[in-house]
């Protein structure tokens, strides 16, 4: 899978972490930053990971801040995204299931590593059910490009 990497200075070392697994797990890693645990602004990180997914360069995104909050906000700024910040097991995999999200977004500062890669892992086997999900996902979709169409018109 491509999977496009992101994190502010707080979750920098979670994000070298799992760079690791995912690397050794034979997936295809680009890391947009941070580099360090100096601090940095999570918006300059998180879009263009974004933008990433949104084109289709990448199967998905996972996005760290100490929170997941910065990170999933700004992603989901950028047309296409469906960012789900995750705290367990179980928001993880319906986020996938129920909301076809495209981008994890993940909380350094809350998780520890063990139930972190449980969490990622589930979030790459985990498909979308579509059913009554898709129309709910479609209606977003339907939002989201009527509100870009209307900006456009706007000039």
């Amino acid at each position: 899978m491509k999977v496009a990497l992101s994190s502010d200075h707080r979750g920098f070392g979670a994000k070298s972490k799992l760079k690791a697994v995912l690397t050794k797990a034979n997936h295809s890693i680009h890391d947009f930053g941070c580099d360090s645990s100096k601090s940095c602004d999570y918006p300059d990180l998180a879009i263009p990971a974004a933008q990433g997914v949104s084109s289709g360069e990448f199967d998905t995104a996972i996005l760290f801040c100490g929170t997941g909050i910065g990170m999933s906000i700004s992603a989901n700024k950028v047309s296409g995204i469906r960012a789900a910040v995750c705290h367990d097991e179980v928001t993880v995999e319906l986020a996938r299931k129920h909301n076809d999200a495209n981008v994890l977004c993940l909380p350094a500062d809350l998780v520890h590593e063990e139930q972190l890669l449980r969490m990622v892992e589930i979030w790459l086997r985990t498909e979308f059910e579509g059913g009554r999900h898709a129309r709910r996902v479609g209606k977003i979709a339907d939002y989201e490009n009527a509100a870009c169409t209307s900006q456009e018109a706007a000039g």
